[in-house]
């Protein structure tokens, strides 16, 4: 089968992963699926998978050694560098609190999904947004400091609330378990809020979580961050 998507191409996709490694496998695959259902041929891109020690993210975020944390993301980084990518996404949201140094750091570009998400929530004239994810992420202002770029508020869950999302997410999504019970606490938190849309500011939660399951916008992080990937690959 021939085509025209990916002919010729040598530009490669670096994904820096395994934050959890759930999340990595949905991102190689909706790139690959969104190139198929564009160009129906097997050209598919370039893709080069550094997936970190997952254990170890976890404790630079509820440590205070930023430093190291820059550090050690930093390696994986420098090793895709050296495969040749010509970009690089990080498959995850927390690790984007420290999203400028690692980009000041890195020698080809990296793709941000929180401009990728506001993007969208700006095109949807969208003025108020609740912010789901793990509490690291939740506790942290990267969403808000780009978001009040365009006059989008962003908001979170109570300290109860964030800390059953937080739980919902580290015992049961990171690790392939879906549950029901889960998945309807979470809509109850987002129906307790009047909001224009609902970042899914976690890569698992789109795991559990989908338009089907609310009348409110959701704003799906891996969608819109690899559709971003595809659209920045194609155009190089």
């Amino acid at each position: 089968m021939s085509g025209k998507g990916g002919l010729d191409k040598m530009n490669r996709i670096g994904i820096l992963g395994g934050m959890s490694y759930e999340s990595t496998l949905k991102y190689y695959d909706l790139i690959l699926q969104k190139y198929y259902d564009r160009y129906n041929d097997y050209n598919y891109p370039e893709i080069v998978i550094f997936s970190l020690n997952f254990q170890k993210v976890i404790d630079f975020e509820l440590g205070d050694d930023k430093v190291k944390y820059i550090e050690y993301l930093m390696t994986g980084i420098k090793s895709l560098e050296k495969s040749g990518v010509s970009f690089i996404i990080i498959a995850a949201n927390s690790p984007h609190a420290i999203y400028e140094e690692l980009e000041k750091s890195s020698e080809v570009p990296i793709l941000s999904i929180v401009k990728a998400t506001i993007s969208k929530a700006k095109q949807e004239n969208m003025k108020k947004l609740l912010l789901l994810g793990i509490k690291f992420t939740m506790q942290s202002t990267f969403y808000q400091e780009h978001s009040k770029k365009f006059g989008i508020e962003v908001i979170t869950p109570t300290d109860e609330e964030q800390g059953e999302i937080n739980s919902i997410i580290f015992d049961e999504l990171v690790i392939g378990f879906f549950k029901q019970e889960s998945k309807q606490r979470l809509l109850q938190i987002i129906n307790e809020y009047k909001v224009d849309g609902v970042i899914l500011g976690c890569t698992e939660l789109p795991l559990i979580l989908n338009q089907n399951d609310t009348d409110i916008k959701l704003l799906d992080t891996v969608e819109l961050h690899t559709e971003e990937t595809l659209n920045y690959y194609l155009s190089l």
